[in-house]
């Protein structure tokens, strides 16, 4: 399993519950969480299949900013 993290305006709960679906069909359930206690808003992904440009066309897919950390 290799680890990606992400800068990403994901920023509350609301912007969370919006780019799950997305993220449970490319990563898996359980296998990312945001941390938006974290200034940058951290997306940690961790996959053995996704590339960092897969995760990133997701996230802009469901209306967000991301670049990597």
């Amino acid at each position: 399993m290799k680890t990606l993290q992400f800068k990403t305006n994901i920023n509350c709960g609301g912007c969370i519950k919006a780019v799950t679906p997305t993220l449970n069909q490319q990563a898996g359930a359980g296998n990312w969480q945001v941390d938006t206690a974290n200034p940058d808003k951290l997306l940690t992904v961790t996959s053995d299949q996704l590339t960092a440009e897969q995760v990133m066309q997701a996230v802009e897919d469901a209306g967000f900013k991301i670049q990597a950390a």
